[in-house]
């Protein structure tokens, strides 16, 4: 199914916003695709992005309620790649749903992740903290369908109610969380080459939350292969790491994203922020998309 974009909608742009991040039950959110356009609606956006991990399963229904409620929905996908032992999100604009190849090799990726958790959970039992992935796989059966993915956060839920956890923030410090005890991560692919994924499915590549990882120096790497933007605001980044963001993006000539990375609401908390708690005017949706595809 391929997307188009309407240039009719771009004067509406002008003046309005966008938030270019948020999951859903097709990953490791906890609505599904269409409450989370009606909340931006709600939150007065007049574009949103749909962009779950390593699967597109949620775009259909979140295109057809943005059509019912007049709100643009942006096709997206969040990668997940790994450099120099850091994982690494690679966002994807106005990909094409049904790539047939694209979808075999989110496939691929979604097998590596499936793994990962298996991974995790016998480390959490060898530590004496008896939960089984069936166990959280039950737990999802009421909201999962065909190629939705199991993250962590799932995980983190089934070691709340078991009591092994306080909180979803307890159970990711103590054992889910880069170099806490149950901690894995198995090779994946590396940024450039979802770069290439991501353009070959004819899309625009976008490096995702680029202060939580440290590597400021693969910036320039990665718009030297293909990248198309970064994603200057984000709800985890500082005032200052935006700015400076900003004014590395803009020196490299990449386009602005911003996003709240919005993955629904766990006991009453909000992770990581409500849907328009970062947006950016809605204008770069068409310049994303000016730069979506395979590079001349």
């Amino acid at each position: 199914m391929a997307v188009t974009i309407k240039s009719e909608r771009e004067a509406e742009w002008a003046m309005s916003f966008a938030d270019l991040h948020t999951h859903t039950t097709a990953s490791d959110g906890t609505r599904p695709p269409r409450d989370n356009v009606r909340l931006a609606k709600e939150a007065g956006l007049a574009a949103m992005a749909v962009t779950d991990h390593d699967t597109v399963n949620g775009v259909a229904e979140a295109l057809a309620e943005g059509e019912r409620l007049g709100v643009t929905v942006v096709p997206g996908v969040e990668i997940s790649t790994a450099c120099g032992g850091q994982d690494i999100h690679v966002l994807g604009y106005w990909i094409d749903p049904g790539d047939e190849r694209f979808l075999a090799r989110l496939s691929e990726l979604r097998a590596v992740r499936e793994r990962r958790n298996e991974m995790m959970v016998e480390r959490l039992n060898a530590l004496g903290v008896h939960i089984a992935m069936q166990d959280v796989i039950d737990s999802l059966a009421s909201v999962k369908r065909q190629d939705d993915t199991i993250g962590r956060p799932h995980i983190a839920d089934a070691l709340v109610r078991k009591g092994y956890a306080a909180d979803m923030q307890d159970a990711f410090d103590r054992y889910l969380a880069k170099g806490a005890a149950a901690y894995v991560n198995p090779p994946r692919i590396d940024p450039a080459t979802a770069i290439q994924w991501i353009r070959e499915a004819g899309g625009a590549p976008v490096l995702a939350h680029p202060g939580l990882y440290s590597m400021d120096e693969i910036v320039a790497e990665l718009a030297a292969a293909g990248l198309a933007g970064l994603e200057a605001y984000h709800s985890d980044h500082t005032p200052e790491q935006e700015a400076a963001y900003v004014r590395l993006a803009s020196s490299l000539g990449l386009a602005i994203t911003a996003g709240s990375d919005y993955h629904g609401e766990r006991n009453g908390v909000v992770f990581h922020a409500p849907i328009g708690a970062r947006k950016i005017d809605a204008a770069v949706i068409h310049e994303l998309y000016r730069r979506r595809g395979r590079l001349a």
